[in-house]
């Protein structure tokens, strides 16, 4: 079994390229070879991985990367949401451009691979029903929303035509993500939890009653692993599918973090509204239907007590 991860330096692909190693196998059959692919080098984390630098969006490196044709292929890489909001041409670029320049390498290629598109619920824009079910449509209310959104059209019409076998999974957000802040605009979410479990304080720019939906960094690796394994007959058409998550409010996550860590964690959170994230944040999805992706053997959360766990297990000694 061959496998290409591209944007693998990143959180997601680091703990993708990590869990793939541990398993040892995919769809049945022992992996053999591991390709990583990042605009920067990414740690190595067995024998079998090779470390690609290299940037999809210029010519002919996608077709190269097709050489030989890995068997399935996840396409992470992207420019995050508040990044792609202050750099239009940025996110135009890497999140349209690179996933099209991606697929039409497949699709002049030998080989029908398994591709799984990591997408996002920013394909979804207020008025919302609540919950939101997973054929509502689309109207995103940001530009990530919108180029994810494209790449979900793309993937649909390239698995139709026969040029590859695609699966595009809408994450919630990611949350407690490890490491220091990145350019989304939804980072707040994770540093809430994550800066005063470690005796640090974090700024909350929104208020408590804000409801958003969330998973585990462990459980959207399952989430993709699932993907890359799921017979995609049983979608038929329709190739993108919104993943559970947990739908809480900002305060009931800091409940959760009370019960976890105790009062003095909760001390640490300072509210410092910000009018622009606030903004944003109003015209993002909260709740969800997603029988349909239970029904396929996607397997969320329980609480958001059990994601502030998995990340004090899987990420916490090492911050």
């Amino acid at each position: 079994m061959h496998v290409l991860i591209t944007g693998a330096a990143g959180m997601l692909g680091r703990k993708l390229t990590k869990r793939l190693v541990d398993v040892g196998a995919l769809r049945a059959r022992p992996i053999g070879r591991i390709d990583l692919v990042d605009i920067v080098e990414g740690p190595i984390e067995g024998a079998i991985c090779t470390a690609h630098v290299a940037d999809l969006c210029e010519p002919g490196v996608a077709t190269e990367l097709l050489k030989p044709m890995p068997e399935v292929i996840f396409h992470l890489a992207g420019v995050v949401s508040g990044e792609a909001e202050a750099n239009f041409d940025k996110g135009m670029i890497v999140n349209i451009d690179g996933a099209r320049a991606l697929f039409d390498a497949l699709r002049f290629a030998e080989g029908t691979p398994r591709v799984v598109f990591t997408s996002s619920i920013a394909v979804f824009g207020a008025p919302f029903p609540d919950p939101i079910p997973d054929d509502f449509h689309l109207t995103p209310l940001t530009s990530y929303g919108t180029q994810k959104m494209v790449a979900e059209a793309l993937l649909a019409d390239y698995s139709r035509r026969g040029f590859f076998d695609g699966i595009g999974i809408r994450l919630p957000t990611i949350s407690v993500r490890p490491g220091p802040p990145n350019a989304a605009v939804s980072g707040f979410f994770s540093g809430i939890i994550r800066e005063p479990l470690a005796g640090t304080p974090a700024v909350l720019p929104v208020s408590r009653e804000v409801r958003h939906s969330h998973a585990s960094p462990r459980t959207a690796i399952e989430y993709m692993l699932h993907a890359g394994e799921l017979d995609s007959a049983a979608l038929g058409a329709r190739r993108n599918l919104t993943m559970p998550g947990v739908s809480v409010t900002v305060g009931e996550q800091i409940e959760a973090l009370t019960r976890v860590a105790g009062p003095d964690a909760e001390a640490l959170i300072a509210e410092s509204p910000d009018p622009t994230i606030a903004q944003i944040v109003s015209g993002w999805p909260e709740r969800f239907d997603t029988r349909r992706a239970l029904d396929l053997g996607f397997v969320p959360d329980q609480s958001y007590d059990d994601i502030i766990r998995a990340y004090i297990e899987d990420d916490f000694a090492s911050r």
